[in-house]
């Protein structure tokens, strides 16, 4: 029998506007795991952000931080820490500009400033609270994604003094900071390696810009209806919306789930 695998990211895609898995979600990724395909999660977020969604999915396998971490069936696979010296010196120069940075671990996040505005309209978008504030956290840590939290404007500026970092925005304010050529595909390859799967048997479901590489690169990948211009102008397919039965309608099209699961 040949192995199948469907990759899902959060923000977007599993949760709707609300925060939530819609019920439709649930029952769509039950059914996958009954006729034996693999499921997957495939994130910017740190694995202590999604605990409960994994949980709550029966899920044990995961991409987090844009493919710096990967796990599969709940062992590490792969990993790839920043260089503590370059966030020492990133870190210096947010100090002085009067921004701030998270610093990511596979065990959690701190920030470097309290009672920041960007941080905090950041967190807000996720419905989370404010992180707790470590700015010495990454010495004691291997970090493997950081955020900035700046205005756009100057973006290009940290882009130019840090050429070994992408910034890939995902709020108005904040930035992930990755290693250049990090990105969810890398992860998926590392976890299509473990199960000695090919990459044309595997799909994936996403709506931002930090899907690009994910939607190009997988057998097929799904946008969702919610998503960025250019995640529906990369990927095979667009479905609907995360807050209209995205991924169940994806997974029908794609002839993964049978039609009459489709829900009105």
């Amino acid at each position: 029998m040949q192995k199948t695998i469907v990759f899902f990211d959060i923000d977007g895609t599993i949760l709707n506007e609300d925060k939530v898995i819609p019920e439709s979600t649930k029952t769509a990724i039950r059914l996958l795991q009954e006729k034996g395909i693999h499921t997957a999660i495939a994130t910017g977020r740190v694995p202590k952000m999604f605990y409960w969604i994994l949980k709550e999915l029966n899920i044990d396998s995961y991409v987090a931080m844009n493919g710096q971490y990967v796990v599969f069936e709940g062992q590490e696979i792969y990993s790839n820490p920043i260089d503590s010296d370059i966030l020492q010196s990133l870190s210096a120069m947010t100090s002085s500009n009067g921004h701030a940075l998270a610093y990511c671990s596979h065990l959690d996040y701190k920030v470097s400033e309290p009672n920041h505005p960007f941080i905090e309209s950041s967190f807000d978008s996720l419905m989370m609270a404010y992180p707790e504030v470590d700015p010495k956290y990454f010495k004691r840590w291997s970090i493997y994604q950081g955020h900035l939290y700046c205005e756009a404007q100057y973006e290009q500026m940290y882009a130019e003094r840090f050429p070994e970092f992408s910034f890939v925005k995902w709020h108005d304010y904040a930035y992930d900071i990755l290693p250049k050529g990090a990105s969810k595909a890398v992860g998926i390859q590392k976890m299509l390696e473990a199960l000695e799967m090919k990459m044309e048997h595997s799909y994936a479901f996403g709506d931002g810009l930090n899907d690009l590489e994910m939607l190009s690169t997988v057998g097929t990948g799904v946008a969702m209806g919610n998503a960025v211009p250019e995640a529906k102008a990369i990927a095979n397919l667009v479905t609907t919306s995360n807050c209209n039965d995205g991924i169940l309608h994806g997974l029908i099209q794609l002839g993964l789930l049978e039609e009459e699961l489709a829900v009105n």
